[in-house]
């Protein structure tokens, strides 16, 4: 996947869109992820056992992977993925506009 948990990215469409955050979670099957802070929703909670407090909660939702983009870190901002092959046999992603490594 070119987009992996603990990354930042930017939103690249929709109602945050220019919003930068972590991404908590990779929903490979599904093509979508959850970002730290964004695509905010509000739902109804019960009271359970776990989970004691009830009333209106908000939570982030999965959003489609090709809404969002992989910051890079040197040039802080949405940039395409590559992928280059080290001499070790590893693969590691690359940014496409300063071919800088990001895996390292």
């Amino acid at each position: 996947m070119r987009v992996r948990q603990n990354d930042t990215v930017v939103v690249i469409t929709g109602r945050d869109r220019s919003k930068q955050g972590k991404v908590q979670l990779v929903l490979s099957k599904e093509s979508r992820v959850v970002v730290e802070g964004l695509n905010m929703v509000k739902r109804h909670q019960k009271p359970t056992a776990m989970m004691r407090q009830a009333g209106i909660i908000q939570k982030e939702a999965p959003m489609p992977l090709a809404k969002v983009m992989l910051v890079c870190p040197r040039c802080n901002k949405g940039v395409r993925v590559g992928y280059h092959t080290l001499e070790d046999g590893r693969k590691v992603r690359m940014c496409r506009k300063c071919k800088e490594m990001i895996d390292l």
